[in-house]
């Protein structure tokens, strides 16, 4: 099975992240993922991008499928995270496996000796 969903990013998302990770100074596993990730993806301008798609700045709802647990947070810059209580970093597992999903996608990201498998369930524009 394929672990890794086609993604699409905003050209605008995609400035924002090459800059926080050319800004980064210590060298982290999540940085490179989201490298990665970033490699992969589809770019679309920002006013073509479904409204189904993680975007930075999106609220989404989530599931753990290894635990069953959902949540619900707001994708942010490691910077903005401190503006919202429910916050998710891009700079987490988490938040950078969810970049790009479509409702409906599920990903399994690596983490340390195992994996995080991870469905996207909502994304809620304001």
């Amino acid at each position: 099975m394929n672990t890794m969903p086609a993604i699409m990013v905003s050209t605008l998302d995609r400035e924002r992240l090459y800059a926080l990770l050319d800004n980064i100074q210590e060298e982290s596993d999540q940085a490179e993922r989201l490298y990665e990730e970033l490699d992969r993806a589809q770019f679309i301008d920002p006013k073509e991008m479904p409204d189904d798609i993680v975007t930075l700045g999106c609220r989404l709802r989530f599931r753990n499928e290894n635990t069953g647990k959902e949540h619900e947070r707001v994708l942010t810059l490691p910077e903005q995270a401190r503006n919202y209580n429910d916050a998710i970093s891009i700079l987490s597992p988490a938040g950078a496996a969810l970049l790009g999903l479509k409702v409906g996608d599920e990903i399994k990201w690596p983490l340390g000796d195992g994996q995080l498998r991870l469905r996207l369930l909502d994304v809620i524009r304001d």
